[in-house]
């Protein structure tokens, strides 16, 4: 019997030396192992630099190339600052609708935040952040029906609202619903729709503006319009002479896009939930419009007018059941598409004002 006690380890070389490698190797995959994970921080570290750098890039470009546009006062007002009323809607009530006139006659605060291009999905998250930021009592909704019976297009359109919201319930659930189903790269460069050779000369203008927070208007003005405080544009006088009449969007019931309809619904349900009173408002057309496309104006009519019926809510046409209560003169208007000067704005919005102020509809059920 072989007895193994005082056997040397120099007996057995072949163990100790695999022993040995067996050291080593766990040694050099510890070692590999630290050297893996000291390159992946490192990696880490740099894909960070690089996307911060990026950011920044973005954010530089942003605010030295996307312009200090009329809508950047709207948002900012809206969202920051108390108003009874809050007007939403297209071009016609950006120029027909002057809210300090009618404050002269309501003693109610205004902000208008209608633009051309403002579709029912815009109208609905611009009241959405003004009722998320603010507590208006009112929103008056300008309705142009040719709105209704087109799409909204691809283009700045898409990010001249969104891209003035600040951080806000609003506006996440607006890049969901609307940027993030088309373009949504117009985010990160929504300054590709301008001409930078207009732009570049008021670079510094423009980032200083931004970065100081200066929401002056004195940019906000040329040879043909200017934009008041109250989000209200007034258009100069022109010799209507020389205007042409030409075919506006027209309506038409079977046209009728669906989306529009629905934000529309989602609009007066919105106010519905939180008190706020809603009334739509057609503003007036010259009266050679109306003569030329009477049927469509007419159809027009009488499709909203049924529809805020059924809504429970006050709807104001002055191409129809209000046509008498203002001018249809061409002289009062820029052009045969219904946009006023300045002093024929001033009066409808007194107008309005009064049938807003008057008893019949302020016992009419609204919202």
């Amino acid at each position: 019997m072989h007895n193994f006690e005082n056997v040397l380890p120099t007996a057995v070389p072949g163990k100790i030396a695999e022993g040995k490698n067996d050291t080593a190797s766990v040694d050099s995959v510890s070692l590999s192992y630290a050297d893996k994970k000291k390159e992946n921080r490192s990696l880490i570290w740099k894909t960070l630099l690089v996307v911060a750098v990026f950011v920044l890039l973005l954010i530089g470009l942003d605010l030295a190339l996307y312009p200090c546009t009329f809508m950047r006062n709207d948002i900012h007002a809206v969202s920051t600052t108390q108003y009874d009323d809050i007007i939403v809607g297209t071009s016609h009530g950006k120029m027909n609708i002057d809210p300090d006139s009618m404050e002269e006659i309501t003693g109610r605060s205004g902000h208008n935040a209608c633009v051309g291009g403002e579709y029912g999905i815009d109208a609905y998250y611009i009241v959405k952040l003004a009722i998320e930021k603010q507590n208006p009592s009112r929103i008056i909704y300008e309705i142009s029906p040719g709105y209704f019976v087109t799409e909204k297009e691809e283009g700045n359109n898409y990010v001249l609202f969104y891209h003035e919201f600040p951080l806000s319930l609003a506006k996440a659930e607006y890049f969901f619903e609307s940027i993030a189903k088309t373009n949504f790269r117009t985010v990160f460069f929504p300054w590709y729709e301008y001409s930078l050779s207009y732009e570049l000369p008021i670079v510094s203008e423009t980032f200083i503006r931004k970065i100081t927070g200066d929401y002056s208007i004195d940019s906000l003005k040329s040879s043909s319009q200017e934009y008041h405080d109250s989000g209200f544009i007034e258009r100069y006088a022109v010799d209507t002479s020389a205007l042409q009449l030409t075919e506006p969007v027209l309506f038409d019931e079977e046209e009728i896009v669906g989306e529009n309809i629905e934000y529309l619904k989602k609009t007066i349900e919105l106010c519905r939930e939180n008190d706020i009173e809603f009334v739509a408002v057609s503003t007036p057309v010259p009266a050679a419009t109306l003569g030329t496309w009477w049927d469509n104006y007419e159809a027009s009519g009488e499709y909203f007018k049924t529809l805020f019926a059924e809504e429970g809510v006050t709807y104001l046409d002055f191409n129809t059941d209000y046509y008498f209560e203002f001018s249809h003169e061409i002289e009062d208007y820029t052009d045969y598409d219904g946009h006023m000067n300045g002093d024929a704005a001033r009066e409808f919005s007194k107008v309005l004002a009064q049938l807003l102020s008057s008893a019949e509809l302020t016992e009419t059920p609204v919202g």
